[in-house]
């Protein structure tokens, strides 16, 4: 197998901490690549995924994956210790549902903030909208104050226990630094549950 990964860039981190939370980060090849540099729009890569996206598993059959959550399901398929995604049903839904609120609540809200207005993005987002970017600051926030509550009562985000809606949130706290904000020194909770996951990943 062979993973294609961006350092630094959310989506690839989500997997490679997924793949480190399993002990598996050696058991796959990694290229990296340069989305600053836009090294995922070339012709190479683009046969690799043609919708140019980063990270993209290509497996020893030939079969490519694309969308990080979808790699993270394949990985805890053949992977299946720690369990990352439920054991059951009910944990099943309660970590897709925090995952898919932190993913679609906050990390696109943060990225829509990011790309309308960070100043490093102007290339790859033509054009940049601001008023878009600072409403997405707004919901972003808001969202970051509702996980905060949440965890006021709960160690992990779902299902009482560490799971891939913790990594996605991981990847989000180091993400959100590009805009100079840090979430887990403004609320204490997720303060508190950022170091705590920090232990689990190692």
């Amino acid at each position: 197998m062979k993973l294609y990964h961006s350092p630094q860039a959310p989506n690839p981190e989500r997997v490679t901490n997924f793949l480190k939370a399993k002990g598996k980060l050696e058991a796959v090849e990694i290229e990296e690549l340069s989305i600053m540099k836009q090294e995922h729009k070339t012709p190479d890569y683009r046969a690799v995924s043609p919708f140019q996206q980063v990270p993209a598993l290509v497996l020893d059959d030939g079969t490519t994956i694309t969308e990080s959550r979808a790699i993270c399901t394949y990985f805890e398929g053949i992977f299946p210790e720690p369990n990352l995604m439920g054991a059951d049903p009910k944990e099943k839904a309660l970590i897709e549902m925090w995952d898919r609120r932190v993913e679609l609540m906050l990390f696109l809200q943060f990225a829509t903030w990011f790309r309308n207005t960070h100043p490093a993005m102007a290339p790859l987002e033509v054009p940049q909208l601001p008023e878009v970017g600072e409403k997405a600051e707004k919901s972003a926030r808001a969202m970051a104050k509702k996980i905060d509550t949440h965890l006021a009562d709960n160690d992990f985000l779902a299902a009482g226990r560490f799971s891939i809606a913790d990594i996605t949130l991981y990847c989000f706290t180091g993400f959100a630094g590009v805009m100079k904000w840090k979430p887990h020194e403004e609320f204490a909770n997720i303060g508190q549950w950022l170091a705590r996951t920090k232990e689990k990943l190692g």
